[in-house]
């Protein structure tokens, strides 16, 4: 992947993260894990003494970035990214299959990233969306 390409699909990483105006942009914390054709975000705020998850509803993001996960070269891929927004900056770290422990299950590498950016803060789930809100399909 060009350096190019990487600095452009990362800057669009941020303005998409900037589209959230419910909360303050910063800090914020985007862990993703990326396979062929899936991506798997969550998004953290750091809110004073929590930290508030949010549900990814941002419509471009996955696509950007599935498109920075494909632009690598080569078989040694990257598998989960960090991208921390604070102080007006970005840093990004790439997590690589053969530093991830398959026993491990994603979610207690995403709050071990929490803990490690923001502290030992609690993280607030939104309640989940009523029962009928869950689209139905027949088999």
């Amino acid at each position: 992947m060009a350096n190019d390409e990487a600095e452009e699909l990362l800057n669009e990483i941020g303005r998409l993260l900037a589209e959230d105006r419910e909360y303050p942009f910063e800090p914020t914390l985007l862990y993703a894990q990326l396979d062929r054709n899936m991506v798997g975000e969550a998004i953290f705020k750091e809110l004073g003494n929590q930290i508030l998850y949010r549900r990814p509803v941002i419509e471009g993001l996955p696509y950007a970035l599935l498109d920075l996960w494909e632009a690598q070269e080569g078989d040694d891929r990257w598998t989960e990214i960090e991208y921390l927004v604070r102080d007006g900056r970005f840093e990004v770290a790439y997590i690589y299959p053969d530093a991830i422990d398959p026993e491990e299950d994603v979610v207690e590498r995403r709050a071990r990233s929490v803990r490690r950016h923001f502290g030992e803060k609690p993280i607030v789930y939104p309640p989940w969306p009523p029962e009928d809100d869950f689209p139905e399909y027949g088999i």
